[in-house]
């Protein structure tokens, strides 16, 4: 595997754990995220390098649009808190950080480790 995609690919990775990190000592509370502006940015921060770095993994290699569930979606997310940041909806963040994020967590790990 190209080095740059495997940094990527960590790079992933390490946004998803400080994700999962702010929630080590808070429960996983949709109100309590929701009243809490700075943790609703960090998130969002987190799921722009998430973003970012998908884009530039199926720039480099486009097989890994097949390989990273739903890269296109990931991409667009990043998009949409970077150029539509008014209209970020909490539900929708909140439905990806629960649903999407520990499928897309095992996903990465195990590219990661098939190096």
């Amino acid at each position: 595997m190209d080095e740059r995609i495997l940094k990527w690919l960590f790079d992933i990775k390490m946004a998803i754990d400080e994700i999962d990190s702010y929630f080590i000592n808070e429960s996983k509370d949709f109100m309590k995220y929701r009243g809490n502006l700075m943790l609703k940015r960090a998130v969002e921060r987190d799921l722009e390098i998430i973003g970012e770095a998908t884009n530039r993994i199926i720039t480099r290699d486009k097989t890994f649009e097949i390989k990273i569930t739903n890269a296109k979606a990931i991409i667009s997310l990043r998009n949409q808190v970077i150029h539509a940041y008014d209209n970020i909806s909490d539900e929708n963040i909140w439905s990806i950080l629960i649903n999407h994020l520990p499928k897309l967590k095992i996903k990465i790990e195990n590219l990661i480790n098939e190096k």
